[in-house]
């Protein structure tokens, strides 16, 4: 992605103006997600929808932001013994992220998730970390590659710690 196309770049709140009837990521759970039920949860509150805009206002990736808690069961042994002993660890799920299979390999996937992080390191609410559920093969070595770490007993499930991201953002 070139440092011009970047600056034309926009990351915006979802909305009605968005066109989300010709969004298609290839993996229909996401795409079904994003035409019939996205603009409803965020109306419910139950997650933000992003989207990412293209210079034409065309929406080439999305991803969504929650609250969530952890058990503390779930996390590795040796991020436990860091946390204190709540039955819950607060955190912040990343629930999807998809980009339009006609912009894939432009490095918008990095970009929609780089927005993300940003996010949550802003935000004024406790979060221990960033929770996210690999839909295929493909979202799991993606979150692989961007430093997220494995929940035990859980292939598809990984976390990224908050003050991880923090140093990232310095």
């Amino acid at each position: 992605m070139s440092s011009s196309a970047e600056g034309a770049l926009r990351v915006e709140v979802l909305d009605l103006q968005h066109d989300r009837t010709s969004f298609e990521s290839g993996i229909e759970a996401l795409d079904r997600y994003f035409r019939v039920q996205a603009g409803q949860d965020a109306r419910k509150n139950v997650a933000a929808p992003f989207v990412l805009v293209l210079p034409d206002g065309s929406v080439a990736g999305y991803y969504t932001l929650s609250a969530t808690a952890v058990a503390i069961g779930e996390w590795p042994a040796q991020t436990v013994r860091k946390l204190p002993r709540y039955p819950l660890i607060p955190a912040t799920l990343l629930g999807r992220l998809a980009v339009d299979r006609r912009h894939r390999g432009q490095g918008y996937g990095r970009y929609l998730l780089a927005d993300a992080l940003s996010r949550c390191i802003r935000s004024e609410i406790a979060s221990f970390a960033i929770v996210v559920d690999a839909k295929d093969e493909s979202a799991r070595g993606f979150y692989q590659r961007e430093s997220f770490l494995p929940f035990p007993d859980q292939p598809m499930k990984f976390f990224r710690p908050m003050t991880d991201i923090a140093e990232l953002f310095k």
